[in-house]
């Protein structure tokens, strides 16, 4: 994983932990969840439009 070692990445897990506290790092991969569901919904969404999109254009 971009060539990080198992001692770097707990190094930078520790930071993160210092800098949030334990109660905000819950909040934080919340929404980043919720942002990563939407940004699916929106790819689907995208899909859909463009397959419609060349069906219409396909069966002209």
């Amino acid at each position: 994983m971009f060539g990080l070692g198992m001692q770097e990445i707990l190094v930078i897990a520790l930071i993160i932990l210092l800098l949030f506290g334990g109660k905000k790092i819950p909040e934080l991969m919340k929404g980043l969840g919720k942002g990563v569901k939407s940004f699916k919904e929106g790819m689907k969404e995208e899909v859909k439009e463009e397959v419609k999109s060349e069906e219409v254009k396909g069966g002209e």
